[in-house]
């Protein structure tokens, strides 16, 4: 099991990154609330990671502290939710705000994410309430990130990045259709690829 890697960011290309662990690059899938979090390319990066061997392909998925990964592993455990689908809601709603829905009730707030139907979130409901009955307990959440403490997250501007956000939110699930609107509605000259991820994200919830 590899339970964290700390390296050089070599590449990042929403949601993929390569780390350069001593001269052996790790092909990891991080959700965008990681990839918010990221330095630039060149620069130390470490991220705790979750490890899957399937009999097609070995797979490894990284988050930027604990307690993404612990949501990561307790959302796979659901009936009809892969990491794929897993990552997309990482990706699609801050931690906190999967908390609140489940201790709410709120489907429709889960529905709105790509891959996440009316009976998928009613799973999540169900079966999530009460794996996160001692979240507010637990120490791992409080390990805030960057962009749920409020403080400002760190990128380095780009001259377009609409095409790599547009890829990326296909990657994650929503339909290119969607996915060009989203971001044309929230470009604005000199964002970067994640500023955009994050806009668009926040438009669609």
């Amino acid at each position: 099991m590899i339970g964290r890697l700390k390296g050089v960011l070599a590449e990042k290309l929403p949601p993929q990154l390569l780390i350069d662990v001593s001269g052996v690059g790790y092909e990891v899938e991080a959700p965008m609330s990681t990839f918010y979090q990221l330095p630039a390319v060149g620069q130390p990066v470490e991220l705790f990671t979750h490890f899957v061997v399937r009999e097609d392909a070995q797979l490894l998925y990284g988050f930027s502290d604990r307690r993404e990964r612990r949501l990561f592993r307790d959302l796979i455990k659901v009936n009809g939710v892969g990491p794929k689908l897993a990552l997309t809601i990482l990706s699609g709603i801050e931690a906190s705000q999967f908390v609140r829905c489940v201790n709410e009730g709120d489907a429709n707030a889960l529905v709105k994410l790509p891959g996440v139907g009316k009976k998928t979130a009613e799973r999540l409901l169900i079966e999530m309430k009460d794996r996160l009955k001692n979240w507010a307990t637990d120490p791992d959440v409080f390990e805030l990130t960057a962009t749920e403490s409020g403080e400002a997250s760190v990128s380095v501007p780009e001259v377009d990045g609409r095409e790599e956000a547009e890829q990326a939110l296909i990657a994650l699930g929503y339909k290119p259709a969607q996915a060009s609107k989203s971001i044309n509605a929230v470009y604005q000259a000199g964002m970067s690829t994640e500023e955009l991820i994050r806009a668009a994200l926040k438009g669609m919830i």
